[in-house]
């Protein structure tokens, strides 16, 4: 179903309401740095430009894309959520515009750094992820909710992922900060989803007990994932090809409990069960490529491309409109937009296995990709740089 376009009246949008809140300025930096990141990386890989990167230039799409573009979606979400979770004041103002600044100062150095010292470069890279650990875990330990403690320990774990590949410029380290990413899904999607889903039937009238959300299983998930991590870093190769393919169906069963076809109609949901369904697949490509010699970069860019970056628009479209109290109706070519970046994780996938030729391969997932946050830049820009309509602060 296409939905109206709910952006903001012209002329309402000012530079300062961008730092009300943390998802306004961090959904739109993160928009942006995907938008150039990806272009800027074909050309590099392709020889048409020579960027003075601080780190060779694989190891700078992966960190940019891991640790500049999906911590920004952190940070964008998860100090936003904390905020409502335990009732105490956003982070706003000056603190806000220093922490983003922090995340900038990071992606600048990386891309123009190469005759800069490397500690430097690492120091700022590293300096971001703990300030939203400690602006999180701080609400979260005196709001005493034990429950969100699980998001700082995978947050944790990402973090450590990040200094390895950083420190070492060893691909194993991405890879686990891949499996952390799809953690952060399993944790956080696997709350929002079903709990979003079950709510949208009871308002249409429908049977909400239908989806199921078993707590074991939920649990059972992220320790999968845990461990798959701590397996694939070490180098055991045969037993993180058995813990993927038991990741991936223990996260294959849990999308069957919440039905995600019962809401077809909703872009705003179907979108996060058909991203998180990227998880098992990517699992399954990772478990054949340990045990059966697939190419490596097929299970990543379905972890990447497909888990992370398509749930990130599906979410940040929910949260920019619902947080700035707008009806939860998307802009005209949102779904259109969420088509092309599924399609986009599909091309590249394929591309890995050579099915499609890599230039054109590589050419069209890049064009999608662009095309769908090039969406979101135009319909979403008024709506995260404008007040709220009902005058609430935020």
């Amino acid at each position: 179903m296409q939905a109206t376009h709910s952006a903001s009246k012209p002329g309402t949008a000012r530079i300062h309401q961008l730092f009300g809140y943390p998802f306004r300025v961090f959904f739109l930096s993160m928009t942006l740095l995907g938008l150039s990141v990806i272009p800027l990386w074909v050309m590099q890989v392709n020889g048409v430009i020579g960027l003075p990167l601080a780190m060779p230039g694989l190891f700078w799409h992966q960190h940019e894309m891991l640790f500049g573009f999906l911590s920004a979606a952190i940070a964008g979400f998860l100090l936003t959520a904390v905020c409502v979770w335990t009732q105490t004041e956003r982070t706003h103002g000056l603190k806000l515009v220093m922490l983003w600044g922090v995340w900038l100062a990071g992606r600048l150095l990386l891309a123009t750094g190469a005759d800069l010292p490397y500690w430097l470069v690492q120091a700022v890279n590293l300096a971001f992820l703990p300030l939203i650990m400690v602006d999180a875990g701080w609400r979260i330990w005196h709001a005493r909710q034990k429950r969100q403690l699980m998001i700082m320990v995978v947050l944790g774990l990402l973090w450590l992922m990040q200094i390895g590949f950083v420190t070492q410029l060893d691909m194993a380290f991405s890879y686990g900060a891949l499996i952390m990413a799809m953690a952060l899904i399993s944790v956080i999607g696997g709350r929002i989803t079903p709990a979003f889903s079950s709510g949208w039937l009871r308002q249409h009238g429908q049977d909400s007990a239908a989806v199921s959300v078993v707590p074991a299983l939920d649990l059972a998930s992220v320790f999968s994932l845990i461990l798959l991590m701590v397996s694939l870093v070490t180098g055991w190769q045969t037993v993180t090809g058995v813990l993927a393919l038991i990741a991936g169906m223990l996260m294959l069963v849990r999308l069957a409990g919440w039905k995600g076809w019962l809401l077809r109609k909703e872009p705003l949901l179907w979108i996060l069960h058909l991203s998180i369904l990227w998880v098992p697949v990517a699992l399954f490509l990772l478990a054949g490529t340990l045990l059966g010699g697939w190419p490596s970069n097929a299970w990543s860019h379905a972890a990447g491309t497909g888990a992370v970056a398509c749930l990130i628009l599906g979410v940040i479209a929910r949260v920019s409109l619902g947080h700035t109290g707008r009806p939860l109706v998307l802009p005209k070519g949102m779904v259109l937009a969420f088509f092309a970046i599924h399609l986009a994780a599909l091309v590249r996938v394929l591309t890995a296995f050579e099915v499609i030729p890599w230039h054109s391969g590589i050419g069209s997932s890049a064009l999608l990709w662009m095309f769908a946050f090039g969406m979101f830049l135009y319909r979403y820009t008024g709506i995260l740089a404008s007040p709220r309509p009902d005058g609430r602060e935020g």
